[in-house]
């Protein structure tokens, strides 16, 4: 693949609901491009985006894939995005490479979930934009139904570029309306065709539409559109894409990209009115050494900078880190800088990557994608620079995980394999998270879905011969006290060899809050209790609030005060007044009314206001608290409120049941409150064995 200069490249991401046509699209053009002889099919499993053996078994994009073509003198960069939420993050690090999106639109289905979360990520990061309503062959696709959808989310910017030649199955090619010219479908190829009259006239107010958006570009186009002259076909086209880069025009086509109708000019008009990378102007980044704010124009003559924005890791390929070149030339075997970590980097091998082929390359010029393999030192988000030049890049900000379960390797000498197979996929994956819990001793994984999870333990068995099971997470609960007591531990043993003696009294109290730590107090007078033997008795203490006497949970909010004794002048040592302090530890907290806490945490969901009655029943069935309401952009409402971790463990999968996956949210930990008697009786009895009553309790709300 020989190099372009920058203003010859397109950097273009794919968006839209799962299924609507996003891999076939890119395997059209790929076709279109001769990168392939035959496009292939998701359903036989052979298309260049969808080569992972997950994508293949489930049909749908898991990663984000990123497949270079060739076309018309320019390289254009397409990276096919997971239409599916818990992918969400791969749609995110793409963002950070790409200078344009273009959102796929199934033409039966119209806008979707999947859709409107697109818009949404084009107004926040506003960028230029095509819609291509696809799958027009299609037995009552109409255009005009999802063009009304799209104008209700953009107004006037939805301009249409393309429109159907025929209705539904009748679909045998395509007009630009721009241009007013045709082409007709012949042997999965389109070729140039004559506009009929009849059509031409139909289609004659979406045409007078595009003039209109052109004239409002410039003064001069705008003074001559107003006279009655006609514009050029250089003045039609300068000014849409000056329309086009700023943001006031939305282009939509219309294909069918299964048939390879309308494709070839979707990849035309990518060329004529997307930008380049050098349309921009230029990445803005800080001076390591000095935190000063720097901006690199995407040019080949600026100093070399790069950006990593995803990380594949193969058991048996290696590392591989994409990037794109953010300014500069990157050269093969330069000798590179880690900004972030001060590190360097040789680059010995740069490649350009087409699904799962890859291609080498001997340089990349600014604003072109590429990928380094076996840097075992860099990570997703690093900046790469001159050493002469340095510069760090804003991190690209990942959605954070909203789930979490429990995961264990089912044979237990896989442990280590586990391990690494997880810090593993955390690198591909920022989105998942892996946590150690001491308390209830799980390994927790988190992430965006269900699903998310379920891919990652396939994953593990697929790559690293890890078999593993996924349980609910167990619930870290805490217990404390609500009334004073006093307590004697005696620690006595005389019977052969030396003696043992430690005796000590001890009075809890409750601290004012449950979330305080453990809070030791000395008031020993008389020197009944040595002073060298006080922090014995302190130790002791500390060592038994890691389990309560009520379900062995760790205690919290307590104050010990030590304040008499008595100690024997030979058998005396640490370890008995430690085993003292124990036992008045046990005999204290079972007379000062201990309780059971669980963990409440902070809830912040965003969702159409339509569903704000279902949302809020579903948190009073979760003995959950509304703190407060405020309204958003788009219809949308915020809800802040509380509930307990108990209530959350599947709230992910059950608020985008409610709000059919438009609602999301973020949950924080917020305290520690005194549980319910009912939810403090069944965690009491699982936890000293009592199974036969928790079997019950859960029988009993699965029947309720």
């Amino acid at each position: 693949m020989k190099t372009y200069p920058t203003s010859n490249v397109r950097n273009v991401l794919l968006l839209g609901h799962g299924g609507s046509g996003k891999t076939s699209l890119i395997e059209a053009m790929a076709f279109n491009a001769g990168a392939i002889d035959r496009m292939g099919r998701i359903d036989e499993g052979n298309t260049l985006s969808d080569f992972d053996e997950e994508e293949k078994r489930r049909m749908f994009s898991i990663s984000s894939t990123i497949i270079p073509v060739e076309y018309g003198g320019h390289k254009i960069n397409l990276i096919d995005a997971p239409g599916y939420f818990d992918f969400v993050g791969e749609a995110a690090a793409a963002l950070r490479a790409v200078d344009a999106i273009i959102v796929v639109v199934d033409a039966l289905a119209g806008v979707q979930v999947g859709t409107e979360k697109a818009i949404d990520m084009l107004k926040q990061i506003d960028v230029p934009a095509f819609f291509v309503v696809n799958k027009m062959d299609r037995e009552n696709a109409k255009i005009g139904k999802v063009m009304d959808q799209l104008k209700e989310a953009f107004g006037n910017k939805v301009v249409p570029f393309i429109q159907p030649w025929g209705e539904g199955e009748e679909m045998h090619g395509i007009v630009n309306v721009v241009d007013m010219n045709g082409r007709e479908r012949k042997d999965n190829r389109c070729f140039d065709a004559e506009v009929p009259e009849d059509l031409k006239n139909t289609l004659a107010p979406y045409r007078e539409m595009i003039m209109e958006s052109v004239a409002q570009t410039s003064e001069d186009l705008m003074e001559k559109y107003f006279d009655g002259e006609e514009l050029t076909t250089e003045e039609i086209h300068y000014g849409l894409r000056i329309g086009v880069l700023a943001g006031d025009l939305i282009p939509v086509m219309c294909t069918s990209a299964v048939q390879n109708i309308g494709v070839e000019t979707v990849e035309n008009m990518i060329i004529d009115y997307l930008p380049a990378p050098d349309d921009g102007e230029g990445m803005v980044g800080t001076d390591p050494r000095d935190s000063r704010e720097i901006v690199h124009k995407c040019e080949a003559s600026a100093p070399f900078s790069a950006q990593i924005f995803k990380t594949v890791v193969d058991p048996f390929v290696g590392k591989l880190s994409i990037f794109k070149v953010m300014s500069g030339v990157l050269e093969s075997g330069a000798e590179v800088v880690n900004a972030n970590k001060d590190t360097r980097e040789k680059t010995n091998h740069i490649y350009v990557l087409r699904g799962n082929k890859q291609i080498e390359v001997d340089n990349l010029i600014a604003g072109d994608i590429g990928a380094f393999s076996k840097l075992n030192d860099v990570s997703t988000g690093d900046t790469l620079c001159d050493a002469a030049n340095p510069i760090v890049y804003p991190p690209i900000d990942f959605p954070k995980p909203v789930i979490s379960m429990a995961i264990e390797a089912t044979n237990k000498s896989n442990i280590d394999k586990l391990s690494t197979g997880l810090h593993k996929l955390i690198e591909e994956d920022p989105t998942i998270a892996v946590t150690r819990n001491p308390e209830t001793k799980q390994t927790i994984i988190s992430g965006l879905g269900e699903m998310q999870l379920e891919i990652v333990s396939h994953r593990l068995k697929q790559k690293f011969d890890v078999d593993v099971t996924l349980e609910p997470m167990k619930v870290p609960y805490r217990e404390t006290i609500r009334k004073s007591a006093d307590a004697e531990g005696k620690h006595k043993k005389q019977s052969g060899g030396s003696g043992q003696y430690g005796h000590v009294f001890v009075k809890f109290d409750p601290l004012p809050d449950v979330n305080d730590d453990f809070r030791f107090v000395d008031k020993v007078v008389g020197g009944s209790v040595p002073r060298n033997f006080i922090p014995a008795v302190e130790k002791g203490l500390a060592d038994c609030m890691a389990s309560g006497v009520l379900a062995g949970y760790p205690v919290t909010g307590v104050q010990a005060t030590l304040y008499d004794g008595s100690y024997h002048a030979v058998d005396s040592d640490e370890m008995s007044f430690k085993m003292a302090a124990a036992l008045a530890f046990k005999k204290g907290l079972k007379e000062a009314d201990p309780i059971l806490l669980e963990p409440i945490y902070g809830l912040r969901i965003s969702i159409p206001e339509v569903y704000m009655g279902d949302v809020m029943g579903d948190l009073n069935k979760k003995r959950g608290r509304i703190l407060g309401m405020e309204p958003a952009d788009n219809g949308r409402q915020i809800i802040t409120a509380e509930a307990p971790l108990s209530e959350l463990a599947k709230y992910a999968t059950e608020l985008r049941s409610m709000t059919q996956a438009r609602g999301s949210f973020e949950m924080s930990f917020a305290r520690y409150e005194e549980a319910p008697a009912t939810v403090a009786e069944k965690v009491i009895a699982a936890a000293n064995g009592d199974d036969d009553k928790a079997s019950k309790d859960k029988d009993h709300k699965k029947k309720k």
